[in-house]
């Protein structure tokens, strides 16, 4: 009686817990799970706040600088004035001693501090929107594992009606078998055409575990996922153009890329900086030994002073950094118009399954309801004696090529829209 008592609680305390690794879940649930699951968006996120921090840095060269410092010197011999009798006056003592506070603030720098913070605010967008491009290629993943689910399950539905009409068929055959209307054969195909049907199934429930595995890997959670139609809202796209244009605008795969040209135009600014001249101010005071009458006395001093600095020959180096930022520059230019290339063909293609499919839908309809109507005659006939098991089993066989057909049309259709949703960058989480 105790173990029972203690199976019961853990069945109480455990099912719970099922419930809730397994409970339902919508496509936006998984998608924003999986944006904070993956470890990818923890390294994206951290680059991003090390950029911020780049800011700071690049910001901070153009503040001022202050240090303290402290020395002792011993020197040996010292210049000393000699007198007449054969005394000498020491100017400079043996033992130096000071201390010092100094501070430098570069007054002009020609833009050289500017440009520095304007490249790390171009690594920054760029850092930014290099996260929204990986969470547009997660989400467009992770629906299509949620779609493909749900293509699974309804194909699973299919194989289950298709098996139960077999299992209903085979027991008005063996009906008739036994009072000699019907041949062992019949029963037999009967029995191999259900077994055959049972496999399929088993294939369809091996590749739906093998989706939620998949799932589970993406998002982190164990879940079911609700039996929902095969298809994705989308409002089609009217042509190739306003799709690209679309694309154009909202993409942050073209986000990323002019935030690559802004990168680089930023580093050309920087790099034509480096031959430009800096005029520095600079100043100090402290206490230190060594002036007359008393050279051992600790005194006070100060200094001030502006420096200028003119960069003369440095090798063509600056040139040549000029040079290669414009040529890096001129690179990423080009590889827009690849991308543009890319983009109308993938819209392209995805625009014809749209149209195909969408036609293709109007007509499985029809032939669904022809296919059941044909099942239903078919059947009528086996049972009075006039048609045959292979007339049946070949009616059956069209219904579920026919509701297999349109399954296929609708998911071909919802992976293109959702394709189209990736290409043109719209956010559906």
């Amino acid at each position: 009686m105790k173990k029972i008592f203690v199976v019961i609680m853990l069945s109480m305390l455990s099912s719970p817990l099922l419930m809730a690794q397994e409970a339902k879940a919508d496509l936006k649930t998984l998608i924003n799970r999986s944006f904070t699951y993956f470890p990818k968006f923890k390294e994206l996120s951290q680059a991003v706040e090390s950029d911020q921090l780049r800011i700071e840095l690049a910001k901070s060269a153009g503040l001022p600088s202050v240090s303290a410092s402290g020395s002792y010197r011993y020197a040996a011999p010292v210049s000393e004035i000699s007198l007449p009798g054969g005394n000498g006056i020491q100017i400079v003592p043996k033992n130096n001693y000071a201390t010092s506070i100094d501070a430098q603030y570069t007054l002009l720098d020609f833009g050289v501090v500017k440009a520095g913070v304007d490249r790390a605010k171009a690594a920054l967008q760029y850092s930014k929107d290099n996260i929204e491009v990986n969470r547009n290629q997660v989400a467009y993943e992770v629906a299509g594992i949620y779609y493909q689910i749900a293509y699974l399950k309804k194909a699973i539905a299919i194989q289950d009606s298709v098996i139960n009409f077999l299992q209903v068929n085979k027991k008005d055959t063996e009906i008739k078998f036994k009072n000699g209307d019907a041949l062992r054969y019949d029963v037999l195909t009967i029995l191999s055409s259900i077994h055959k049907e049972e496999n399929s199934k088993i294939d369809l429930l091996n590749a739906l575990d093998k989706q939620y595995a998949l799932m589970e890997y993406s998002s982190g959670l164990k879940t079911d996922i609700a039996n929902i139609e095969v298809g994705f809202p989308l409002e089609n796209a009217s042509d190739l153009y306003s799709a690209l244009a679309k694309a154009q605008a909202e993409n942050p795969e073209f986000k990323l890329l002019n935030d690559r040209v802004a990168q680089l135009q930023a580093d050309l600014a920087l790099s034509k900086t480096g031959g430009k001249p800096t005029i520095s101010l600079s100043a100090g005071n402290g206490f230190r030994n060594g002036f007359a009458p008393d050279i051992m006395q600790f005194r006070y001093n100060y200094a001030a002073g502006l420096s200028v600095r003119i960069p003369i020959y440095d090798g063509g180096k600056a040139r040549k950094q000029v040079r290669l930022s414009q040529s890096e520059l001129k690179t990423t230019q080009f590889s827009a118009e690849s991308l543009n290339n890319s983009f109308r063909r993938d819209i392209d293609r995805a625009l014809i399954d749209v149209k195909s499919n969408t036609s293709s839908l109007a007509n499985s309809g029809q032939q669904i309801a022809e296919a059941k109507e044909a099942q239903k005659l078919a059947q009528s006939r086996f049972r009075n004696g006039i048609g045959t098991n292979l007339e049946l089993t070949e009616a059956s066989s069209n219904v579920q090529r026919a509701e297999l057909a349109d399954l296929q049309f609708r998911y071909k259709l919802c992976v293109a829209q959702l394709t189209l949703a990736k290409l043109t960058g719209l956010k559906y989480w």
